[in-house]
Parts: structure tokens; C-alpha cells; sequence
């Protein structure tokens, strides 16, 4: 299929591509890497009045260590912030996460700005970012404002950006000194899209979970964080038995939506066999040989 007729423009700056929002009033969507936008617009899923193209605006890529914190540029790709040893270090999830993301041309086109704020509840940044509290700043007609990741996503497809805001910049505090990580989900081929999905962090002090982040992605309208799942781990010593525990409070936690690839029900056990393997990944549990049927 071939999209509907378009404006399009490639402004030179911020201050520029804020001005064609305003004067679109709403009706223009930012293009910040297209390998999801282009896609909806060719099946007519979006039906914008004009495109605002990112790409000529070189000072909305980059990767930077700000003290405890690591800023990224909302127009870095996401091959760069693949491999940025402050991201590998800091971040390890995001780098992790990155490599479940489509294939390498994917990654070389698309962009970690992009991908957080076109908010698809299957993809792997979205889930990151809340599970690493991350914060967006975004500029648009009245100045500049940050959204916690907490308050960024309210549906399906949907953020708290505003239709004339652009998101600049995404920060994020460096993961807890020693923190384990996993990303565990289910596709039903390599590249796809997760049918489920689940982003893990563990911090341990003496045999305890002293930090914990469980985020679900493919199992609801937006990411969504299991905070019953992260209570059971932190509630007693981590080991099998808080990972069972885990795993069930994680299932009670979700209502996922039924479509062509699964059902409500496989989606929910989904949850709770991909939670048991991300926790105990992050937390350097180890589990029996035999894997946990999905």
C-alpha cells in the first residue's frame, strides 16, 4: 500500500521544527527514524497533514555521562546507543534490551527518542525506560518539561506528549552499583515484535532484594510495571520459592488483550514463566535445566 498525500519537512533546528507543529495545529507527526511511522502510514493508520523529519537536527544525537546520570539524545540511533560503552556500563539493561530490537537495519535507522515516544506496548524501550525510572524532557511552545517515565505512557500508542512538543532528550540514573539485569520475551520469530515480554533490574545486599524492577511489555496498553511480582521478591530471601511467588503475583497482575498471535490467557502465562526467567537471570538464581514451557 502507498501512504496518503503528506507534507514533509526536514527543519534545521528544534526552535524550527516546533514552529511547523504550531502552524499544523496538531495535524503533523514528528518523524524521528520512521521504522515504525512509515510502516502505519503505508497502511493508512495514520493519516497526518504533514510529516516533521528530525534528521537534519545533529544536536538531538548523543550519548552523554552527566555525573550519576546518562542522557541520550531523543535522535540517537538506537545501533549507536547499542554501542556506547556509557550505556554498557551504566545502563546494561538498555544495551541488553537493544538487542532484542528487530534486526541491525532497524536498529542502524531507528531511534531511542522514537521508539519511547511512538510507545508501541510490545517494544523494548518503552519497558526500559520505566523500568530504569527514566525521565523525557520535552520542549515545545511553552518551554522546556521533563515527564517521569511513571506519568509518560497512557495507552496504546499514546503519551503525555503534547501534539506540539517535540521530545528532545531521554535521562536516566545509573543503575544500582552491582545490580543484576535480564530481558527475557517471546517472539514467534527473531526480530518480532514480543508477543511478551519482560524487563528485569535486581540489587541484592545479603541475600535480599534491596532494589527491584519487573516491567511487563506486550501484556498491556502500555509497559507496565509489576510492582506486587517485585514485592514478593523483596519479601524474604531471593531464592526459587520468591521467584514462584513472584511469578504468580505477576499473572494476577496483568489483563492482557487477545489477538491473532495469542490469547488473553497464553499472554498471562506468558507473564508469569518470563517473569520467573528475568528474575532469576538478574539475580544469579539458577534454575532447573529443563526449561519452563512457554
Amino acid at each position: 500500500m502507498k501512504p496518503p498525500r503528506f507534507a514533509y519537512h526536514a527543519p534545521d533546528s528544534v526552535e524550527e521544527a516546533l514552529a511547523l507543529l504550531e502552524r499544523y495545529g496538531g495535524d503533523a507527526r514528528v518523524l524521528a527514524g520512521g521504522q515504525s511511522l512509515v510502516p502505519m502510514l503505508n497502511f493508512r493508520l495514520v493519516t497526518p497533514a504533514a510529516l516533521v523529519d528530525l534528521r537534519r537536527i545533529a544536536s538531538l544525537a548523543y550519548v552523554r555521562e552527566e555525573g550519576r546520570h546518562v542522557a541520550i539524545g531523543g535522535m540517537t540511533r538506537q545501533r549507536a546507543a547499542e554501542r556506547s560503552p556509557v550505556v554498557a556500563t551504566r545502563l546494561p539493561l538498555m544495551t541488553e534490551a537493544l538487542r532484542w530490537v528487530g534486526h541491525l537495519p532497524t536498529r542502524s535507522r531507528g531511534t531511542v527518542g522514537g521508539s519511547i515516544a511512538h510507545a508501541d506496548p510490545s517494544a523494548e524501550l518503552p519497558a526500559v525506560f520505566l523500568a530504569l525510572d527514566g525521565e523525557a524532557v520535552a520542549i515545545g511552545p511553552a518551554g522546556r518539561r521533563t515527564i517521569a517515565a511513571a506519568d509518560f505512557f497512557q495507552s496504546f500508542f499514546t503519551t503525555a506528549l503534547a501534539p506540539t512538543e517535540v521530545l528532545t532528550e531521554v535521562r536516566f540514573a545509573a543503575m544500582p552499583a552491582g545490580a543484576g539485569h535480564a530481558v527475557e520475551e517471546f517472539a514467534r520469530r527473531k526480530g518480532d515484535f514480543a508477543i511478551v515480554g519482560i524487563a528485569a533490574v535486581v540489587a541484592q545486599a545479603g541475600g535480599r532484594a534491596a532494589h527491584v524492577r519487573l516491567v511487563a511489555f506486550g501484556a498491556s496498553g502500555t509497559p507496565l510495571r509489576l510492582a506486587a511480582a517485585e514485592a514478593a521478591l523483596a519479601d524474604g530471601p531471593l531464592d526459587r520459592a520468591a521467584l514462584a511467588r513472584a511469578a504468580e503475583a505477576a499473572r494476577g497482575e496483568v489483563d492482557p488483550v487477545a489477538d491473532n498471535n495469542a490469547s488473553a490467557d497464553y499472554r498471562r502465562h506468558l507473564v508469569g514463566v518470563l517473569v520467573e526467567r528475568a528474575a532469576a537471570r538478574a539475580a544469579g538464581i539458577a534454575l532447573p535445566q529443563e526449561p519452563a514451557h512457554v
